[in-house]
């Protein structure tokens, strides 16, 4: 097969793309003291994108979860609903926090489009922490009212005191009110819990005053709190404007456009685009409380009218199910997800599967899968993107056969971001080929941590640019490639994992005198959680490797609990800052993880 000739260089898309007329032209503006690149026709709130998108959309099916299906009209009704029992009953108004705690459930985009009809922020915990972590999210970010499914409502119920006392908060409803999704189960409200439906119900009202009731939202107004690890175990809360979060969508929008001007498939960017029909059919396999799941997926479902079929949790046989039965037509994940569709079109239900679109985000690519990925779906479109929670998802990406041409690099920036590769001791931004920190400045990076002013004046420099806490390269073109990590995070299946909150779970049995969380490797993961372990000298007939695995199950998020701990009776080895020297221990425990087969059992006398 011939390489590909682009029909255009990158800098030609980027002056297409941003010229005078069309949708994703651009112009310079001050943001936050700032001269940022926005774009120009961006809707100027949450609010109004999603109005916008439930009139143009009405008709047409939009989310379908198990045996409900919801058209963009069905949904804006129970959107109405939600925010007009919010405003009058709760009182909540511009400004106040609505915390949304939940798996991918229709309510979970009820409630976070009846959020920003009301000017509030929505506040979107990771669902899969401790109860004491998700406990934490909420009361520091003084939630007014809280929506949780029944899962949720049933591992926070002994909490329920001290959310409403900490956070100021004045009711916690709930939907979905037990495990079984098909059935709910009536809440305690003796406890503090109420449910969603009965009060709906008590409220009778549509909510369409709620459309009278123009909060009048800015671009730069708060409209989102997400979580990301945070350097002391606990999750540290990105507040992000309404433009933040929406640039996303042009982002993504741009990524496309380009990929047909380099193909020489379009001539110039137009100021309106076409819906085509039939709608893409996407099949989501990431949590909302990610940004890659709410401001990628669902947030360009939304804007281009097309159907998302939601799971409870990703599944390879019940994915494989939907997207036969829904006819889905591109599916997004991270690499994981992707390498089990490919596995059941080789010699599954999916073999011979048009499959039209699929995107990888969250950890890096393996060359391998791509190829496998085309060779399995012929003429897929592949996709990728390079963020984080701070950017609100993407500030880099390729699509298509840039994407193909170069699977190991995550794109190029934007047209509004601006990428520089720094060396962290020289603070001198590097030549191209040469490795550094990587930052990201634009429009859709967050406003700040919240209440964390300390934490936000280290990741963000005086002119506006994102420290990634990443390690990578540029190339004379322009493409980014990453290649280590300056943070202590482990990526298993496009969670980060912070490795001091492991290490603080194994410490709480006494006969740890220190522990150290490292990266193995793991073929449809990434990477998997392995802890090395000094025990304290006397301790060895208490301290074993099996039983820290179960105290890390009673502390720990399931995708956080190590596989692998291996046990020794000397101090952990440091460098000169005292820090324990995490290089040599990953590679030792890589070594270790090879010689089991990559296989997590438990060695009773894991020592090193």
């Amino acid at each position: 097969m011939s390489p590909w000739i682009p029909a255009r260089s990158l800098s030609e898309c980027d002056r297409l793309l941003t010229a005078p007329g069309s949708l994703t032209e651009t112009h310079t503006r001050l943001v936050d003291g700032r001269v940022q690149r926005v774009y120009t026709h961006l809707w100027p709130s949450y609010r109004a994108f999603w109005l916008e998108s439930a009139a143009r959309h009405a008709m047409h099916e939009y989310l379908v979860f198990e045996d409900e299906r919801y058209t963009f009209h069905d949904a804006h009704e129970r959107v109405l609903r939600i925010a007009g029992l919010l405003g009058k009953v709760y009182g909540v108004n511009k400004g106040n926090r609505v915390g949304i705690v939940s798996r991918n459930y229709p309510e979970f985009v009820f409630a976070f489009w009846a959020a920003q009809l009301l000017g509030a922020v929505a506040v979107c915990p990771n669902a899969w922490l401790p109860v004491d972590v998700v406990t934490h999210c909420l009361c520091v970010t003084d939630c007014k009212v809280i929506l949780l499914d029944g899962e949720r409502a049933q591992s926070l119920e002994p909490s329920v005191a001290r959310i409403k006392k900490d956070a100021g908060c004045v009711e916690m409803l709930v939907f979905r009110g037990g495990p079984d999704a098909s059935k709910g189960t009536a809440c305690n409200s003796s406890k503090g819990l109420v449910r969603l439906e009965d009060v709906l119900r008590a409220y009778g009202d549509d909510g369409r005053s709620v459309l009278q009731q123009d909060p009048k939202v800015e671009p730069e107004d708060n409209a989102t709190v997400m979580f990301t690890s945070g350097t002391t175990g606990l999750p540290k809360g990105v507040l992000s404007s309404q433009r933040a979060g929406l640039t996303n969508i042009f982002n993504i929008l741009c990524g496309s456009l380009k990929d047909m001007l380099r193909n020489g498939l379009i001539d110039a960017v137009p100021r309106a685009i076409d819906f085509p029909e039939p709608r893409t059919v996407s099949l989501i396999a990431i949590p909302f409380f990610h940004v890659t799941g709410l401001q990628s997926i669902l947030f360009m479902t939304t804007f281009m009218g097309n159907k998302l079929v939601l799971m409870r949790r990703w599944n390879p046989e019940e994915g494989a199910r939907l997207i036969l039965k829904e006819k889905v037509t591109t599916v997004g994940g991270v690499p994981s997800v992707v390498s089990d569709i490919v596995n059941l079109a080789e010699n599954g239900p999916l073999k011979g599967y048009p499959l039209q679109g699929t995107s990888v985000g969250g950890a890096a690519s393996p060359r391998a899968l791509i190829d496998r990925t085309s060779k399995m779906f012929p003429g897929v479109s592949i996709g990728s993107g390079y963020g984080m929670t701070e950017t609100n998802s993407v500030a880099v990406g390729s699509v298509g056969n840039e994407f193909v041409t170069k699977p190991s690099a995550c794109g190029v920036a934007t047209p509004v971001n601006d990428v520089l590769i720094v060396d962290p001791d020289t603070m001198e931004v590097c030549r191209p080929g040469a490795q550094g920190e990587v930052w990201l400045r634009g429009p859709n990076i967050m406003k700040c941590y919240w209440k964390d002013e300390a934490a936000t004046a280290k990741a963000i420099t005086k002119d506006g640019f994102m420290r990634t806490g990443d390690l990578g390269v540029m190339d004379a073109e322009g493409f980014l490639y990453i290649r280590d990590r300056l943070k202590d995070i482990i990526i298993r299946g496009g969670e980060n994992i912070d490795s001091s909150m492991v290490e603080n779970a194994i410490h709480a049995d006494e006969g740890v005198l220190e522990a150290a969380a490292v990266a193995v490797p793991d073929d449809r993961l990434g990477e998997l959680v392995a802890v090395v372990v000094a025990v304290k000298e006397g301790e060895s007939l208490y301290c074993n490797a099996e039983g820290l695995i179960q105290l890390a199950k009673t502390k720990l998020p399931r995708f956080a609990v190590p596989v692998m701990i291996l046990l020794q009776y000397n101090p952990l080895e440091r460098n000169a800052s005292l820090k324990p020297l995490k290089t040599a221990l990953r590679k030792v425990a890589q070594a270790e993880w090879e010689r089991r087969g990559r296989v997590p059992k438990v060695v009773q006398d894991s020592k090193l």
